[in-house]
């Protein structure tokens, strides 16, 4: 599955509702350790359809970022049944990402 990118106005929609647990990826354009995890979101999107990936461009849309506390990024949330369930600052790899997302 794709990434999709989650705003405030379908985040309620694709992440709170969503049936699969979402890996919420929190990140910039111009961050660096945002940009050298991305490949591994991409990856873990592609061979994982049974989760959904987001990205929130937090200079997009901040108010995300603000309503959970976001203060460095990359900062990736996963949500499980509309649920936080876990959070993870800086760069992390696959193996983490998935062990929080429970894979």
């Amino acid at each position: 599955m794709a990434e999709m990118n989650i705003t405030s106005s379908n985040f309620e929609e694709l992440v709170l509702r969503s049936e699969k647990p979402v890996l919420l990826d929190f990140w910039a354009t111009w961050c660096g350790p945002c940009l050298m995890l991305a490949p591994t979101i991409e990856k873990i999107a592609k061979e994982h359809s049974e989760i959904a990936v987001g990205k929130v461009n937090v200079d997009d849309d901040p108010s995300l970022a603000i309503r959970f506390g976001i203060s460095s990024i990359p900062t990736l949330l996963v949500f499980k049944n509309g649920e936080l369930a876990d959070k993870s600052i800086g760069v992390v790899s696959e193996e983490k990402i998935l062990q929080m997302l429970g894979i």
